[in-house]
């Protein structure tokens, strides 16, 4: 009975503000048709604007600083629409990190719109279709919301290093790509404006690189971001990656979130042999690895709250000694618009890792920036550049921050916690979840990015709110369930709320409000 009046009060909400969001989704719809249309036309054959490039012999039009999942994958879509690109990444060779493995099937479309979706072909790469949770000893599958959409469309899960090495492959084939080994020291600036970059190669000789834009995508450790943008990064907490080999997973094809205490396990494929664990560890910092710690950490407190089926292997992949930490970033966009350079990937916008949501991120944004650049076929006047630009932060925002909010909001839901309103949530979530149907349906869409919209986030997550309250006023609306229920609704808010104001609310929710949203090309 409790679920059935919760579910009763969530759905109530979601119709009221499900039909107010049709109504502007409609108008935003029609509004992008016709944009969609004459920025398709902006390039023919090659060609920049209908018009030919002309050839000035060893010049660069854009340098890229960083050959990650944002540099290959920026340098390929400017290279093939007829801009001229040099990439300048520390390292050529293949990457060998525990994030940035799964790839929402929103992402998946994205590098679709690319051009990229054979990247993740010939890596083993593993399709994803959903998610499994589990919470104290109970479980749930939902699937991702792919009925409009062709076969091929789903989430791939796989080896980071494998996925990046195809796409600096992929870019590199471009005869007017160049993918240099070398490391971005410091950027090269005159009278405020950007002009390029310095670099050392192998050896330590130091060289300069000039263009008329530089876009820096040197990752999530960028040396390069502070003078860009504020450089203000908060670190909640970190992961602790393993491998688990030969092993299968519960649910087939599934990423596998077990609500465990203190904070959220995560597992899922990243080959056809192989299944990433990570362990989150709330906090400023771990457990040594050196004098056995972490091992005891994983043995005592993490192994107990694995699912049986996975616990022999995640108790070898411990013993066999390849544990990883990798702090959890979190860093709202924020830049100093800068003539002459732009910021992309986690070099510039950060979330917590725990809903794949980077990669998506960043490939949206390269859809945005690419369409914004189409119509121009000469990118020197810097501050005309700029002034333009600044449109990016604004028609980014809606997709990006509604991943950005779920991610920061869903990790804090997800996390046990001493206090008991919190908790409700966290079991509310996990109720609500289970329904299915549009309770599911929703929820997974924004997380997988099919459905970026903020205010579709909003509802939902005030949706489980009133379905937590829901399920403590029955069957009696105690004192004390009441005073729990109000402290849900205030800790609900508490989390979502400052999410928001540091995304931007006006960016956020009103971006045709914000001057640059209807910003021209300049003329040249």
């Amino acid at each position: 009975m409790e679920v059935l009046y919760g579910a009763v009060a969530a759905s109530l909400l979601l119709g009221f503000l499900g039909f107010c969001y049709v109504l502007a989704s409609l108008k935003k719809e029609a509004k992008g048709k016709v944009e969609g249309n004459a920025r398709s036309a902006a390039v023919i054959d090659g060609s920049v604007d209908g018009r030919p490039r002309s050839e000035d012999d060893g010049a660069t039009d854009v340098i890229v600083v960083g050959a990650g999942v944002a540099g290959a994958a920026i340098a390929y879509v400017l290279g093939k629409d007829g801009h001229r690109v040099h990439v300048i990444e520390r390292d050529l060779s293949e990457p060998d990190r525990i994030v940035g493995e799964l790839l929402q099937p929103g992402g998946y479309l994205k590098l679709i719109e690319l051009g990229l979706q054979d990247c993740v072909e010939e890596i083993d790469a593993q399709r994803v279709l959903g998610y499994a949770l589990f919470k104290d000893g109970r479980n749930t599958k939902v699937s991702y919301p792919l009925e409009e959409f062709s076969s091929d469309v789903s989430g791939r899960s796989f080896h980071n290093g494998r996925f990046i090495q195809r796409m600096r492959e992929k870019a590199a084939s471009l005869p007017n790509v160049q993918l240099e080994q070398g490391t971005v020291t410091s950027l090269l600036e005159e009278n405020g404006t950007v002009k390029g970059v310095v670099y050392k190669v192998k050896g330590g000789v130091e060289s300069k690189a000039c263009a008329p834009l530089t876009i820096v995508c040197d990752g999530c450790f960028s040396n390069l971001r502070k003078s860009l943008c504020h450089p203000n990064v908060d670190v909640p907490s970190y992961f602790v990656g393993l491998v688990l080999k030969n092993c299968e997973l519960p649910y087939p094809n599934h990423g596998h979130v077990i609500l465990a205490n203190p904070s959220p396990i995560l597992f899922y494929p990243i080959s056809s042999t192989e299944v990433r664990c990570l362990v989150d560890v709330p906090g400023p910092k771990v457990p040594s690895i050196a004098n056995g710690e972490m091992t005891n950490y994983l043995k005592t407190v993490v192994a107990p709250q694995v699912p049986p089926q996975l616990y022999d292997a995640f108790i070898s992949a411990v013993d066999s000694g390849s544990i990883r930490t990798m702090p959890n970033k979190s860093m709202p966009a924020s830049p100093y618009p800068t003539p002459g350079a732009l910021l992309m990937g986690d070099a510039f916008n950060m979330r917590h890792p725990l809903t794949g949501g980077g990669m998506t991120v960043a490939l949206s944004d390269i859809v945005v920036l690419r369409n914004l650049l189409k119509p121009l076929h000469d990118l020197n006047d810097s501050s005309s550049l700029c002034k333009y630009l600044e449109s990016f932060y604004t028609l980014r925002k809606p997709v990006a921050s509604t991943i950005n909010t779920l991610a920061g909001a869903l990790y804090k839901v997800f996390c046990a916690s001493s206090d008991e309103a919190r908790n409700e949530m966290r079991e509310a979530c996990f109720d609500y979840l289970s329904l299915g149907g549009v309770f599911s349906n929703g929820p997974v869409a924004l997380l997988s990015g099919l459905n970026p919209r903020p205010l579709s986030l909003v509802l939902h997550f005030f949706a489980v709110a009133i379905y937590g309250v829901g399920r403590l006023l029955l069957p009696f609306p105690s004192p004390k369930r009441l005073w729990i229920g109000a402290r849900l609704i205030s800790s609900a808010s508490s989390i979502i709320f400052p999410i928001i104001r540091a995304e931007g609310v006006r960016q956020m929710f009103f971006p045709a409000t914000v001057p640059a949203y209807y910003r021209a090309p300049p003329v040249n």
